[in-house]
């Protein structure tokens, strides 16, 4: 029979993993946060297929509610998850990039304008190059208001979904473990793995992705929250999916504004994947980088 120094000793081994000098460690804390969202999701998952496929809702539709309807759901995942953990570590919910301060909108809008030139000097680039051919508009009067809104509500819940998930809690708390730019490459390296999982995309097109999450990690880093990247997101998908109606991730819009069409060398265009797996994309991208670096200079970001 163990002692109970035996035991005691095993406890305070136990503790020394659980436990560091700022309290629980960062992977616990991690993990904690990934189990309630799986276990969430599931339950989410249960619930979009039992109750709105049937309804006639098409998730292999490339739409905005096809979009807009499992990210509203995510979204709402993600908020209790960084809320009990927000608890758990006696902190605001707004430290895990999202505050509701003053500032919100500027940042916002900020990152959305970049997010729509970026994406507009990559279309154009390919244009000049003879990479795309742009024809009529193909939706007319109000119906390009609705679109134009409801893409929009749609990229802006699956903007906060998916900054929140790769650059919100996960950053924050692996920031705290090993450094703001480790933990910015490990969680843009499983960015871009994601969206392997997406219809068509290709390994240049993850790479694209990669270099996505690494500038949006800048945006944090150097203004302090997620706005600004959460607006470059929306700006970026809204403008290549509804305003140009190429393909993004692999995914071919519906209700767009221009009918374009991608012909080419796939290095140029990215092909079915869309203009994000074109060369031209992370070139783009690099650029808005140094711009931005150059503009903002300091790290706003603490942990």
């Amino acid at each position: 029979m163990a002692s109970a120094n035996t035991l005691k000793a095993a406890d305070s081994g136990l503790a020394a993993v659980m436990i560091g000098p700022k309290g629980l460690r960062p992977g616990w804390r991690l993990l904690i946060f990934l189990l309630m969202l799986v276990a969430m999701g599931a339950v989410t998952r249960a619930i979009i297929i039992r109750f709105l496929i049937p309804a006639g809702f098409a998730p292999e539709k490339f739409t905005p509610s096809s979009v807009a309807v499992p990210d509203a759901f995510f979204v709402f995942i993600i908020a209790v998850a960084a809320w009990v953990m927000s608890k758990i570590e006696g902190r605001k919910i707004g430290q895990y990039g999202l505050p509701f301060k003053q500032g919100l909108m500027k940042h916002l809008w900020l990152g959305l304008w970049i997010g729509f030139l970026a994406s507009s000097a990559t279309v154009l680039i390919i244009y000049l190059l003879h990479g795309i051919q742009i024809a009529r508009p193909t939706i007319h009067g109000t119906t390009i208001l609705t679109s134009a809104a409801a893409w929009g509500g749609a990229f802006l819940l699956s903007a906060i979904a998916e900054e929140f998930l790769f650059r919100g809690y996960a950053q924050f708390t692996l920031t705290t473990g090993i450094g703001f730019w480790p933990a910015a490459a490990v969680l843009s390296a499983l960015f871009g793995l994601g969206h392997l999982s997406n219809k068509g995309e290709t390994i240049f097109g993850a790479f694209s992705v990669v270099s996505f999450g690494l500038l949006l990690c800048l945006f944090l880093r150097r203004t302090g929250s997620l706005w600004c990247a959460v607006g470059f997101h929306l700006g970026y998908d809204w403008s290549q999916t509804f305003f140009y109606g190429v393909p993004n991730s692999g995914f071919t819009p519906s209700h767009n504004l221009f009918n374009v069409t991608l012909h080419g060398s796939q290095w140029l265009t990215g092909g079915t994947v869309g203009p994000e797996a074109s060369v031209i994309c992370p070139l783009v991208l690099a650029v808005v980088a140094i711009l931005f670096s150059l503009r903002d200079r300091e790290a706003q970001l603490t942990v």
